[in-house]
């Protein structure tokens, strides 16, 4: 993939506000398919050294067959501390190295965190989709912010994400017995396809195959 960086990354916690604000006007949470999905990636990250250096992997799965197609892994030296609210700024300049890698352009990823579920309604998943202009979702371990009602115990139940009076994102149950996932548009896609392909993308597992099999890449040694 050709990426164009939209603006650096070693920034003070006050110009990275600021990249979200006027980013965030970007964003499209209506549905901008263009084509059917072939190919769905996931990004994950992983550190090294302390944390002082990032290791950011990518997996390229078919779809709707989700059978593994093509990794990438990059790293590079970490320029943006940890900062809830700021993970984009910590991990996406790793990311876009390990994406510049790849040969097949993903339809659409799922990223390891929050897409307009966030303070400034600019996750990472949000950041990445707008840099890459790709269709993007995020789908988190935990909450960052908003509410919601009681989930029902049942694989596909949903219950809305309500941040300041806003639907942000939905809790969404991808297995029996196990802790929901939070998902929200990060880009060109709405908040029920959304949730539709993290449903299709989770045929086993809590997590998507896409993010299992990129956390595995960027945890293993």
């Amino acid at each position: 993939m050709k990426i164009s960086q939209r603006h650096a990354w070693t920034l003070s916690v006050e110009e990275a506000i600021a990249i979200q604000e006027q980013m965030q006007a970007e964003v499209i949470t209506s549905d901008q398919l263009q084509q059917p999905v072939q190919y769905v990636a996931g990004v994950d990250m992983g550190f090294e050294a302390d944390g002082t250096i990032s290791r950011a992997a990518v997996a390229v799965l078919s779809f709707p067959e989700l059978e593994l197609q093509e990794t990438s892994l990059a790293r590079r030296p970490t320029s943006f501390p940890y900062i809830p609210g700021f993970l984009s700024f910590r991990e996406i300049p790793a990311v876009l190295d390990a994406l510049e890698k790849i040969k097949i352009t993903p339809d659409l990823i799922l990223c390891d965190g929050q897409g307009i579920a966030h303070p400034r309604r600019f996750g990472i998943a949000c950041h990445l989709g707008v840099i890459v202009n790709i269709l993007s979702i995020g789908v988190a371990k935990s909450l960052l912010v908003g509410k919601h009602e009681e989930l029902p115990d049942t694989r596909g139940s949903w219950q809305p994400l309500i941040h300041k009076g806003e639907i942000v994102g939905a809790v969404l149950r991808t297995r029996v017995g196990v802790k929901p996932v939070y998902v929200s548009s990060g880009h060109r896609i709405s908040l029920p396809t959304a949730i539709d392909y993290v449903l299709r993308c989770t045929p086993k597992y809590r997590l998507p195959e896409t993010t299992r099999i990129a956390d595995k890449l960027a945890s293993d040694r």
